[in-house]
């Protein structure tokens, strides 16, 4: 019996990859092991080609996750190799566009800190919305925009209904001015503001930039080593396939 051919129980994919022998029917079931043969009394039996997909799809987990590197498995297991490859592409576009928008974050704080903080709102109240245009040298009508695509949220003078910008509404008006003249989308934005807002001031926001941008890093690395390891995979299904 050659390396190729010789049989392999769930216990033995289970040990291999440190998990019960459930998980292993699990992955079968799921699409992520390809379908098993079977005795003629129904225990499953594996093969060379499952410790493989077994090995690519516990290495695509650390970049990927379970999630992903499941359809990306089923997808694979189903015939559809070319649909699979485009589920990685997803992937990598995705973690991309997170770079885009960790990008525009650093930026906009880097070029607010840089900012005159100009006029701050009237003691009493805040600013009213010609007050903060004309401090970002702007038209009313793009703040009115800006409020429209729910990136602004001034409140209201009772009586009047004047808007009225506070201190952390002028900040983020400047915010999307900043990031605006850089040709950022809403989309993009939208993330900077929250961001800025979950965190409650730049300092942390800052910090928090930071910690993103080592987990994205340790996730590229997780995901090149696993479409490294999928290559592998196929590459052996074909040579298999050939021979």
């Amino acid at each position: 019996m050659t390396n190729d051919d010789r049989r392999l129980r769930p216990v033995d994919l289970a040990r291999l990859a440190g998990v019960s022998t459930q998980q292993i029917r699990n992955y079968e079931e799921a699409g992520v092991l390809p379908p098993a043969a079977r005795t003629a009394s129904g225990y499953r039996v594996f093969g060379e080609v499952h410790r493989r997909a077994l090995l690519a799809y516990r290495t695509m987990l650390r970049g990927y996750g379970p999630v992903t590197a499941t359809r990306i498995m089923r997808t694979l297991h189903g015939g559809d190799a070319p649909g699979a490859l485009a589920l990685v592409d997803a992937a990598h576009a995705a973690l991309h566009e997170e770079r885009v928008s960790l990008r525009a974050a650093s930026e906009a704080l880097e070029l607010l800190a840089a900012e005159p903080v100009g006029m701050l709102p009237r003691s009493g109240g805040g600013l009213r919305i010609g007050e903060v245009a004309a401090l970002l040298g702007v038209r009313t009508s793009a703040l009115r925009v800006w409020e429209a695509a729910g990136l602004l949220t001034p409140c209201r003078e009772r009586g009047t209904g004047y808007r009225l910008y506070e201190p952390t509404d002028v900040r983020d008006a400047r915010l999307v001015h900043t990031l605006r003249r850089s040709h950022y989308l809403f989309d993009q934005i939208r993330p900077v503001l929250e961001g800025l807002r979950r965190e409650g001031s730049t300092e942390a926001l800052r910090a928090a930039i930071t910690a993103r941008g080592e987990a994205l890093t340790a996730r590229t690395r997780g995901m090149v080593e696993g479409a490294g390891a999928l290559h592998a995979y196929l590459d052996a299904a074909l040579a298999e396939a050939s021979t």
